[in-house]
């Protein structure tokens, strides 16, 4: 897992924020990272040498990490094209916000891209983390156990802490829902913080992240009859710094 890494880049300050996580999380993996860019459309008119700076700018910090790098050029809608290379790596890593994108809402692209994605898509907002202290919002459904599986295998390679997060009216229903989540992790030795709290998802997650000072987030993308609703996670996008790993 995680050893295949692909960044989008846009000359934003979030998505020199997610090409930083890469090295890190490249470090520990031993991944390779491939580094796109995607010019949209309207940009067309624009210098083809601002693309090429920026991705050589990229794969300079990454070779000097010691990380073997890739660095490609497409045009397109950003969303559609990293959901196309997304297909070839193991995770997908993007800035929250992108250049044109106002301070209080999620970029077009990333909000596009964590309901098309097939793959994982961790979404950077701050300094880089060290991933050590992973929350996860856990509602024992189909996505939210992929997550789940995802933080354990995570967590074995990199031996943090896992806090399973569950809000809930109903204690006893809710005690069975995380006792599914312990066992998996006990059975593979992950270390583990159970987390059961009354209140809404969305602010039940945030609360006990800023509690525990957990420093990132793994969460589940729900698929509905419409659209995709992203388990808690794109509720607490706007309110936390820490890297959001979404699991489809």
């Amino acid at each position: 897992m995680f050893t295949r890494l692909l960044v989008g880049l846009d000359g934003s300050p979030n998505a020199d924020e997610a090409l930083e996580q890469a090295v890190h999380v490249g470090l520990r993996f031993g991944a390779k990272i491939v580094v796109a860019h995607i010019r949209e459309t309207h940009t067309l008119g624009k210098r083809a040498s601002d693309s090429g700076v920026l991705l050589q700018r990229a794969q300079e910090r990454v070779t000097d990490a010691g990380l073997a790098a890739e660095t490609i050029l497409k045009h397109g809608n950003p969303d559609v094209e990293l959901a196309a290379l997304a297909l070839d790596v193991d995770t997908v890593l993007v800035g929250r916000r992108g250049r044109s994108s106002a301070a209080d809402v999620l970029g077009k692209t990333v909000s596009s891209l964590i309901r098309i994605a097939e793959r994982s898509v961790i979404v950077c907002a701050s300094k880089p983390s060290p991933m050590n202290a992973c929350a996860i919002a856990y509602d024992g459904r189909e996505t939210s156990q992929r997550a789940l599986a995802l933080v354990a295998r995570f967590a074995s390679v990199t031996h943090s802490t896992v806090h399973v997060i569950h809000a809930t009216i109903d204690p006893a229903v809710g005690t069975m829902v995380v006792g599914e989540a312990e066992a998996m992790l006990s059975l593979q030795g992950i270390a583990f913080v159970t987390h059961l709290e009354n209140g809404t998802p969305g602010a039940v997650v945030a609360r006990v992240i800023q509690e525990t000072q957990c420093d990132a987030l793994f969460a589940g993308a729900h698929v509905g009859r419409r659209d995709v609703t992203v388990s808690h996670a794109e509720q607490i996008l706007l309110h936390t710094d820490i890297p959001v790993v979404i699991q489809p």
